[in-house]
């Protein structure tokens, strides 16, 4: 069932599978891809979501100086997430 909603997204997500692709080698450890997804739950729930419904309206709506330093704000949270992650698997945590 299609709704009016099925366009409505968190327009950091794109971003934050983009720079976790990128990062990935550098992280063998990590390379299924569940823990990849570990990575992106963790590192999205650093920054604030930020919802629209079309990337265009929401890189519109943004200055080139809030566009930056969400970027900026995205990569810390990446690597953040990385180390936490790489943490975790190496002092496996009781599930």
């Amino acid at each position: 069932m299609s709704t009016e909603f099925d366009a409505v997204h968190n327009y950091n997500e794109r971003l934050i599978f983009q720079l976790i692709s990128d990062s990935a080698d550098r992280y063998p450890a990590l390379s299924d891809p569940e823990l990849l997804a570990d990575v992106a739950c963790v590192a999205l729930n650093r920054i604030p979501p930020r919802y629209c419904c079309h990337d265009v309206d929401m890189s519109s709506y943004m200055s080139s100086d809030d566009r930056a330093k969400s970027e900026a704000a995205m990569k810390v949270a990446v690597e953040f997430a990385f180390g936490f992650v790489q943490s975790r698997i190496a002092s496996p945590i009781r599930r």
